[in-house]
Order: structure tokens, then C-alpha cells, then sequence
């Protein structure tokens, strides 16, 4: 387990999704997930083709994410998978959706407006005030 879910209550800690997460160091998926975590994040990774990473137990889908409380969904999918997870992303009722570099297109932001989710098309790694960079490989 994650020395972060340890330091601070479940309850007191913002929860995001990762959707692409990978258990590859060098791909941004895994990046974000020990980034998130490393600032206090709860951290839900998804990937239908893992069981773990770095520590963290994997969903196969946002459908089996065993919290009501999405603060964040942040992207590493390829645009035309995103599109397919679009209406399950908008069940959980995020309070925001990042659409990190090369996972946005025209249509899957549009799309995202017609379900109302608050989108944001930028890096969620630099917003939390760290470099992808800083967790090289």
C-alpha cells in the first residue's frame, strides 16, 4: 500500500481517477498516478489490462470505483477511447475532467459540454505544481 493513504484520512484527501494509468515508470499514466499520490491524492488508477500499480489496487473501469466522490478525472486514453467512457465518467459526477495532451480532440470536448462535465484540456501533473519530468523512470 501507498505510504499516502496512510498519512491522511480517506475522508480529508481529494480522490482522482486516472483513467490510462499504466504500471510503465516512463509513460505519463504512471507519472500522474505517483504524482497525484505524492501530493496527498487518493488515487483511483484504471486500466482493464493491470491489477496494481505502484501499489494501488487497479479498476478495469470508473464504473467500479468504490467511492461517490470524484474530485478529479484526469486522461491518458487516446481520443476515440475517451469518447467511449465519456457517460460513465459523467455518472460519477467529477468536479472536474483533465484532458491531458493528446487524449483531447474537437469532438470528445464537445461531447464532454453536451454532459455537462467541467473540462479541462491541459496537464493535471503541472497543476498540482510538479514536473512529469520529476518522476522520471
Amino acid at each position: 500500500m501507498p505510504t499516502s493513504q496512510t498519512e491522511m484520512p480517506a475522508a480529508d484527501r481529494k480522490t482522482v481517477v486516472v483513467i490510462g494509468a499504466s504500471a510503465d515508470r516512463t509513460k505519463y499514466g504512471n507519472k500522474s498516478v505517483r504524482a497525484h499520490a505524492q501530493q496527498g491524492w487518493q488515487v483511483f488508477p484504471v486500466n482493464p489490462h493491470e491489477t496494481e500499480i505502484e501499489g494501488w489496487p487497479v479498476f478495469a473501469s470508473i464504473r467500479d470505483i468504490p467511492t461517490s466522490q470524484v474530485d478529479r478525472v484526469t486522461l491518458y486514453v487516446l481520443p476515440h477511447i475517451g469518447m467511449g467512457l465519456l457517460t460513465d465518467i459523467a455518472d460519477k459526477k467529477p468536479s472536474e475532467v483533465w484532458l491531458n495532451p493528446g487524449t483531447e480532440s474537437d469532438r470528445l470536448v464537445a461531447r464532454a459540454a453536451e454532459l455537462g462535465l467541467p473540462v479541462i484540456q491541459a496537464c493535471s501533473i503541472l497543476d498540482l505544481g510538479v514536473r512529469p519530468s520529476q518522476f522520471g523512470s
